[in-house]
């Protein structure tokens, strides 16, 4: 198939620009939605711009997301260690009671301690996205092949040198696929920040409720699902490129790889 034709037909091309395309252009179909909804006086929601909660949206789950992951990521990483491997049912524990636990109930107890704004939704983001995460690393991490490591323990590699070349490379796929479902579902979860005074995709859904506005509802839902069906295809594609070995549509090899599975193969010769 030519190139450019792939181009057009790219699932995540055409999302990404239906998602701009509603950002920008909500405000001018207010008689789309006079129509669809004809017994509300005000089917627009006006009191921001759709651009500015995108935004804001983004922003609080990109925050609360790279807070997970760092957490995540850190804590997968000290179980599958020698030092840190005795605290591993512990730490499995608590992530889990913190999924369990609703986000509407951290965002209950956390406005008394710190107040209205962004940092309780930050808060409660963050520990509802670190299961997954912590999951996907420990997994990645005891999914490497130890013929690699011992390989490249023969290489002479240091602990640090095989941690960074050999074993982060390898689990890496595995990692973010566990990265993919905690945005994923930090995207939809964040509409409740907009209940602590943040501006989120949340705020028309929540003022459509409140003031039965099926219109709000709709536009903010409309943009959330979006948003997470371009994050989604984002990762898939980011996934496939962190997978060098992988083969290419015509069955040829990819020839990159990463610095230690080239020395690997220098040190086979």
């Amino acid at each position: 198939m030519n190139p450019t034709r792939r181009w057009w037909l790219d699932p995540l091309f055409w999302s990404a620009g239906l998602l701009l395309a509603l950002t920008f252009g909500m405000s001018h179909l207010g008689p789309l939605f006079h129509a669809l909804f004809p017994e509300q006086e005000r089917p627009l929601y006006e009191q921001a711009s759709f651009p500015a909660l995108v935004l804001a949206h983004v922003w609080i789950v990109g925050v609360s997301s790279a807070i997970a992951v760092i957490l995540g990521c850190s804590a997968g990483l000290f179980v599958t260690r020698e030092t840190g491997r005795d605290f591993r049912p512990l730490l499995e524990t608590v992530v889990a009671i913190g999924q369990t636990f609703p986000p509407v109930a951290v965002l209950a107890v956390a406005v008394p301690l710190i107040g209205f704004g962004p940092a309780p939704a930050l808060i409660a983001l963050a520990l509802y996205g670190l299961l997954p995460i912590v999951q996907s690393t420990i997994a990645g991490l005891e999914s490497v092949p130890p013929p690699s490591l011992e390989a490249a323990r023969g290489l002479g590699m240091s602990r640090r040198q095989l941690l960074w070349q050999v074993e982060l490379p390898l689990a890496l796929p595995v990692i973010l696929a566990g990265v993919r479902t905690s945005v994923i579902i930090n995207i939809g979860t964040a509409a409740i920040a907009s209940t602590v005074g943040t501006p989120t995709l949340g705020s028309p859904i929540i003022v459509g409720l409140s003031g039965f506005n099926t219109a709000y509802i709709v536009e903010g839902a409309l943009l959330v699902g979006l948003l997470a069906v371009v994050t989604d295809l984002a990762f898939e594609r980011l996934m496939i490129r962190s997978q060098p070995w992988r083969l290419t549509p015509h069955n040829r090899p990819i020839t990159s790889a990463s610095p230690a599975s080239a020395q690997m193969d220098r040190g086979r010769i």
